[in-house]
């Protein structure tokens, strides 16, 4: 029976409060836009979806022996860069320039990629830079351009570099997850060199191959992570700092982090740290090449023997470091590092010098790591991705100015200044020595120091 078009309906008739009729609920689609409803959805489904932790551990540390692939190798490649650019120290040292620029840059932009994509969007990202970097040196272009891809692959390492080491700083046993993190890096940087030179020196093969090979790690890099924290979206990351947003104000929250001394006592103890480590790593091949006339290979294997050092010592030395504490145990690190250089310098056997770079690199192990905990523990959670990203972004300054001041050092007067690494593992010590001092006064949680 068909009613007129005029008469009432008989929803419109029904008593609003009827006690034997029940209210038909309104939909959902009825009240949201379609984009609202899409968001409603994607938070209520990515919200509860949790990845377990051991997996986003465990792919982090895979991640970082990537980094450590890319990172390490670059003072495998100096000799044949020098060759095939025709470039004297002076200019083949504007490599280690390249760096912080795109660690500046990840760090400007690590904030906001968290907020919008979460770690989801971090994992995507520094695979990306990653690719573009090992796909433009593969081609071997011109030197300026080779420079430049440099700089973008760092935008990488520098946005998974502060992301995961805060995901480890905030883990119940921090000193440990982290001395693992970056026992995976110390693992790549040992990994990189080994299979670097192997390629380039043993099977007689161009510098740029190495990048064909970079490229593919790349891809299962990018593969690893996407699907590791695919659920670790903008709302999940929200949800953990609830008072972030994109509406505050950037100046606010950059002074409340610079205002803090734990930030500035962190990033002059790993500019200084940084800087020391990549001045002893990149020029070691270079140094033991001209000075001691080892071979490329052989001096290739002692700059794997202080990553495979360094990869062991973080792996290792992260429960002791817990229990002696962070400043005591630093301390004794850095005398042990500086007996060790002594060491370096008088004794000039082959297998010897092989064993103490394997040394020196076991006990400054855990320097890295230690810092970004100790600084964690004293800043806020809202504050932790940004201040690990300027951190490091330090660091990446040092580890930039002194190998290239010891490369101008070095075109100047001669490979032989490289023995001025002991004198910085000196002011390393200097600036370490304070620690203690400074984590007990500064603003922030109580640090676990003890001694």
């Amino acid at each position: 029976m068909s009613h007129d078009s005029t008469s009432p309906s008989l929803d419109e008739t029904r008593p609003l409060l009827s006690s034997g009729a029940t209210p038909t609920p309104r939909r959902d689609d009825d009240l949201l836009t379609a984009a609202d409803s899409s968001l409603a959805v994607a938070r209520e489904d990515d919200c509860p979806r949790v990845t377990s932790a051991s997996l986003r551990i465990g792919t982090t540390m895979l991640c970082f022996i990537v980094l450590g692939m890319f990172n390490a190798p670059i003072g495998v490649v100096l000799p044949p860069l020098k060759e095939y650019y025709h470039l004297d120290d002076l200019r083949l040292s504007l490599i280690f320039l390249a760096p912080p620029v795109g660690y500046v840059l990840a760090s400007q932009f690590n904030r906001y990629i968290h907020l919008e994509f979460g770690q989801r969007g971090i994992a995507f990202i520094g695979p990306l830079f990653h690719l573009l970097y090992a796909v433009v040196a593969s081609c071997h272009p011109s030197f300026p351009l080779l420079l430049a891809a440099v700089a973008a692959g760092q935008v990488g390492t520098g946005v998974l570099d502060a992301s995961w080491c805060t995901l480890a700083a905030a883990q119940e046993k921090a000193n440990t997850v982290s001395g693992l993190l970056h026992g995976s890096y110390s693992a790549g940087a040992a990994i990189g060199p080994f299979f670097a030179s192997t390629l380039v020196y043993a099977a007689r093969k161009p510098w740029y191959s190495w990048y064909y090979v970079m490229g593919a790690v790349s891809l299962v890099e990018m593969a690893v992570l996407v699907f590791a924290f695919r659920h670790e979206g903008a709302a999940r990351y929200r949800q953990d700092k609830p008072q972030l947003s994109n509406d505050d104000g950037f100046l606010a929250h950059a002074r409340e982090l610079l205002t803090r001394r734990a930030t500035w006592f962190s990033a002059i103890y790993l500019l200084t740290y940084v800087g020391t480590e990549l001045a002893v790593s990149d020029w070691l091949v270079v140094f033991l090449i001209r000075i001691r006339g080892t071979t490329p290979y052989q001096a290739s294997m002692c700059l794997t023997a202080f990553w495979i050092g360094m990869a062991i010592g973080r792996l290792v030395l992260g429960y002791p470091t817990d229990r002696i504490g962070v400043r005591r145990a630093t301390a004794a690190y850095l005398v042990i590092a500086l007996a060790l250089q002594a060491l370096f310098i008088i004794i000039k056997v082959d297998t010897v010098t092989v064993i103490l770079m394997a040394l020196l690199g076991f006990f400054c192990g855990p320097l890295f790591p230690s810092c970004i905990v100790c600084m964690n523990q004293l800043l806020p959670r809202e504050l932790h991705v940004s201040a690990v990203s300027f951190v490091a972004s330090a660091g990446q300054i040092g580890g930039a100015v002194l190998p290239f001041v010891l490369g101008a050092l070095a075109n100047s007067v001669g490979i032989k200044v490289y023995q001025i690494m002991k004198r910085t593992f000196s002011f390393q010590y200097l600036a370490v020595s304070d620690l203690g001092k400074f984590v007990t006064t500064a603003a922030g949680p109580p640090l676990a120091v003890h001694g």
